[in-house]
């Protein structure tokens, strides 16, 4: 065995976990195979870190014996550079080491735990950028939860070793649409991207607005969910659903899957509307009434129409495609007076072509919805602690940093998989 954790990493192991014991996973392990120190198994016959400190060997104890609490810190605050997923173009990820953030006044760097795969960082690795929120070559993805291991100066809320959510964006509180309630459509709202990466920055803003503590029994990689969840919680209540309405969703990826569960759970009767096969199952463990299952818009009218009394349609439908077609799609699904949320965003400078005159004397509802609010975090944090939220059937794969590409690759040919858990 190589004397220092330096060593072993040096002589080609990656981790201080197969350090502490090649094959046995955590440090638990350890112990009850009947070794009483990690010390004994990081240096055989030096019994104690008093030992190994007076040996003058450098070692993850020595920091930890300096006030750093975690392994996380220590491999941190022992680092210049981390590994990160780097957007340089259309289907173009490259990992690369950059160097490792440090948080100024007010911010914190959080080591990432979980980063999930979203749909749209797959519309961004697509196309190659994001008009809001990338212009590559730029760090990737906004879906995380980690440690915190750098507090900056002035964070009263957070210290090191805090389990937290960072969402992935922050308004101001300033502005006439904050001002009124409506704080998604800030004029001033930040972005934060580079959560596949080992390391995240989280700019002053977001840490003081929207930045969670993670209960304890909530895993990292759920606690990730808040994020996209908040999205679809913001969709359902925007759509106004009331006691006894019949509640359809256009689509069977992971924010129509996770708007659907959120209905369920709130006691709506829901239709699912979605193509492929593992869409149909999934829809059905989410708690989904009715799954219609069509290759084509008008059959899928017609089969969802007969689903409710007399054909008339439904209540509410909500549409989280983002294609001219299911918009159009959605018009067609409701009921005279009822609500139709065009949740899924279309490609710049699409237009779509709506009946006006059933609109007008059918007196529809149209609206949209768009991001999250603080307060709808919030919400969302609570209902994945709660536990009747499903979270670990919206996370169906796992994969190391430096398979991104492939996972991309895998989510474009339109797998079974809803998410995959990044670990750096």
């Amino acid at each position: 065995m190589s004397p220092t954790v330096k060593g072993a990493i040096l002589h080609g192991r990656k981790t201080v976990k197969t350090v502490v014991e090649g094959g046995r996973k955590k440090v638990e392990n350890v112990v009850e195979g009947g070794l009483d120190t990690v010390e004994t198994v990081v240096e055989a016959g030096l019994n104690t870190v008093e030992s190994v400190v007076e040996k003058g060997r450098k070692t993850v104890e020595t920091v930890v014996q300096h006030g750093r609490k975690t392994v996380e810190n220590a491999l941190f605050h022992g680092r210049v550079t981390m590994r990160a997923a780097v957007l340089h173009g259309r289907e173009d990820i490259r990992i690369e080491q950059v160097p490792i953030p440090k948080a100024a006044v007010g911010e914190l760097v959080v080591r990432v735990g979980a980063a999930l795969t979203c749909g749209t960082d797959l519309k961004v690795f697509r196309r190659g950028y994001h008009a809001r929120m990338i212009v590559p070559p730029a760090l990737f993805g906004h879906e995380l939860a980690g440690t915190v291991v750098e507090a900056g100066e002035g964070v009263a809320d957070f210290s090191t070793g805090d389990r937290v959510v960072a969402l992935n964006s922050a308004p101001c509180g300033e502005c006439y649409f904050c001002l009124h309630g409506q704080e998604n459509l800030c004029d001033d709202l930040i972005f934060n991207n580079g959560a596949y990466a080992e390391f995240i920055k989280i700019p002053e803003r977001i840490v003081s607005k929207n930045t969670l503590v993670i209960p304890e029994n909530v895993p990292l990689e759920h606690a990730a969910l808040t994020e996209p969840l908040a999205c679809a919680v913001h969709g359902l209540e925007d759509s106004g659903p009331r006691k006894g309405d019949i509640v359809a969703v256009i689509g069977g990826g992971p924010l129509g899957l996770m708007i659907l569960h959120v209905a369920a759970l709130a006691g709506f009767e829901t239709i699912a509307i979605v193509k492929h096969d593992g869409q149909v199952e999934a829809a059905r463990q989410l708690g989904a009434t009715h799954v219609v299952q069509c290759a084509t818009v008008r059959r899928a009218i017609r089969e969802t129409r007969a689903l409710t009394p007399g054909d008339r349609g439904v209540d509410v439908a909500i549409e989280a495609v983002g294609t001219p077609e299911t918009w159009q799609e959605a018009v067609e699904l409701v009921r005279k007076g009822g609500t139709v949320n065009f949740f899924g965003g279309c490609a710049a400078n699409t237009h779509v072509t709506l009946d006006t005159n059933r609109i007008h004397y059918s007196d529809i509802t149209l609206r949209a919805t768009f991001h999250h609010t603080p307060a709808i975090c919030r919400k969302a944090l609570a209902l994945i602690a709660g536990g009747r939220f499903q979270a670990g059937a919206f996370i169906t794969g796992h994969a190391h940093l430096y398979e991104l590409n492939r996972v991309f690759e895998k989510l474009m040919n339109r797998s079974s998989e809803i998410k995959t858990a990044i670990v750096p």
